[in-house]
């Protein structure tokens, strides 16, 4: 039997989150595992509530040009 490779230390997860759902949350999300057979719950949570979080961060990310970029033939008044 192979040994794993050991996780680097700073990326062990040592801390803990709990949220709570309502009903009609739970069972859509219950739907969702045994329709798509989600084996690991925790892993699926992580990576929805990460890729939003990152999805926003980008969509928030300043840019140089906040409006529409310019051109040369835009009037300057």
């Amino acid at each position: 039997m192979r040994r794993r490779p050991q996780k680097e230390e700073r990326l062990k997860r040592t801390r803990r989150m709990t949220i709570m759902l309502n009903p009609r949350e739970t069972e859509a999300l219950n739907t969702y595992f045994r329709r798509y057979k989600v084996r690991n719950r925790s892993k699926f949570m992580r990576e929805a509530i990460i890729t939003a979080v990152l999805r926003k961060f980008d969509e928030d990310y300043p840019t140089l040009f906040e409006n529409e970029s310019p051109t040369l033939f835009d009037s300057q008044e």
